[in-house]
């Protein structure tokens, strides 16, 4: 019953279907936030795992404090998690691929814009390229990395692995959102526990999705 009321709440977030213009809004860290999507690519539409991670993170915004932490997401889509972080007073970076990052950027602006005590950047991340290069490790000093739903029909999970190794610090807290389709994905989830500490946090059967901190 507990879990079919946070469901619930967390379906309330959501609070204008689409129209013409393919937009969703929703509510979360005090303010309305539109969100531009696109139906023909995975990458571009909002996802149940960013709901629950959003509402998570406002729900818990003592103890995962995130004002003026360093924070990237990996797999930004549409942008809704990077927004939340932003609005919660993090130095947010939102990424993904090339071709996804202009509605990403035009969501991010659109949203925060003289909203947020630090104005996030949007960056390009193909995950396993170049990362060296482009997120160097000397001076990427991320306080939390961020993903929801990064794994699903992906061919590229090995890259993901190496990302996520490659972007973390003994520090860096992960939040991860998730919901399981594929056999695949439970397999990268064994893989991914051979690397670090993973820790299930929120459980949603309903979905079913799960939450984990690493």
């Amino acid at each position: 019953l507990e879990e079919e009321k946070r469901s619930l709440k967390i379906s309330f977030r959501l609070l204008k279907c689409k129209t013409m213009y393919a937009w969703e809004g929703f509510h979360f860290a005090g303010h309305e936030i539109r969100i531009t999507e696109a139906t023909d690519c995975y990458g571009a539409v909002v996802w149940p795992s960013a709901l629950v991670l959003c509402y998570f993170l406002e729900t818990n915004s003592k103890q995962y404090n995130l004002v003026d932490k360093n924070v990237i997401e990996i797999g930004a889509g549409t942008g809704l998690v990077s927004i939340v972080a932003s609005l919660l007073g993090a130095f947010v970076t939102a990424t993904d691929l090339p071709e996804l990052l202009g509605n990403l950027q035009h969501n991010v602006l659109q949203n925060t814009k003289q909203k947020c005590k630090h104005q996030p950047c949007v960056k390009e991340l193909s995950w396993g390229i170049d990362l060296e290069k482009n997120f160097p490790k000397s001076s990427c000093n991320f306080d939390y990395i961020m993903a929801a739903d990064v794994v699903y029909h992906h061919p590229f999970l090995d890259e993901l692995l190496q990302t996520f190794d490659h972007l973390c610090n003994n520090d860096t807290v992960i939040l991860w959102a998730m919901k399981f389709r594929l056999e695949n994905e439970n397999r990268f989830v064994d893989r991914f526990q051979t690397l670090f500490d993973l820790e299930m946090i929120s459980n949603f059967p309903i979905l079913p999705l799960l939450l984990w901190v690493i």
